[in-house]
């Protein structure tokens, strides 16, 4: 899957044409025969845990890794223990920021996520996650079109110019209720704040519960314009 971003555009269209209609598996297992040399990125949301699930009976020895802010919720470092324990990922990966939080906080000001999340995102989420890929061809996500408007063009296959490798969406189509029916029949591990109205989890102190009516994006960075981290495109 080893291209350039001159190269990459032609063929990868053509690919995620090729693929728009397929299952999440179908598209996981083209992505393995194309290049061993890819990774799954899991946040053990709840698509992520989904794309965990697959990934692991598609093949066990798969890349996975995780990047770990050090303030991530402890129900999610506490998902992470279950899945290791239910899959085993031999080569699952924790990823961390090349600062420490005293380290972060000597440099930039205590609680730098309060004054500006974006220079906080780029440090310990941005910069680890550009460091990592350097080492992949392509890397798999668990976006989803509806998910927000930042997202509606998310194709299944690819050119991530952001971090110059392929970039593979098996559950870009699905809805919501899709990726809760994969995860009940399949008796699939969970993040339990997903039961305390919490659509999407992200760090500890940027993420807030949703309210009914809210956009399931609107408890991450609340009170901030913001609603991306920076790992995927805004348009």
């Amino acid at each position: 899957m080893t291209t350039t971003v001159s190269t990459a555009p032609e063929w990868i269209e053509q690919l995620a044409e090729e693929f728009e209609q397929a299952t999440p598996q179908e598209i996981i297992a083209e992505a393995l025969r194309r290049d061993p040399n890819i990774t799954f990125a899991c946040s053990f949301g709840a698509e992520d845990m989904v794309l965990l699930d697959m990934l692991m009976k598609i093949n066990p020895e798969a890349n996975v890794f995780y990047l770990d802010t050090n303030v991530l919720f402890q129900e999610t470092y506490d998902l992470r223990d279950r899945a290791i324990e239910k899959y085993g990922i031999p080569n699952l990966r924790q990823v961390l920021p090349a600062l420490t939080l005293a380290e972060q906080a000597a440099k930039h000001g205590d609680e730098l996520w309060k004054k500006d999340p974006n220079a906080c995102c780029a440090i310990r989420k941005v910069t680890p996650l550009k460091q990592v890929l350097t080492e992949y061809d392509g890397w798999i996500t668990g976006i989803r079109r509806e998910q927000a408007p930042t997202r509606a063009n998310a194709k299944v296959f690819e050119w991530d110019d952001k971090f110059g490798l392929v970039k593979v969406n098996p559950l870009v189509r699905w809805t919501e209720g899709q990726v809760w029916r994969y995860i009940k029949q399949n008796d699939v591990p969970y993040n339990p704040l997903h039961d305390q109205n919490y659509p999407s989890i992200g760090c500890l102190h940027c993420t807030r519960p949703v309210n009914p009516g809210e956009d399931p994006r609107s408890g991450r960075w609340a009170g901030f314009e913001k609603t991306e981290c920076g790992l995927h495109p805004t348009a």
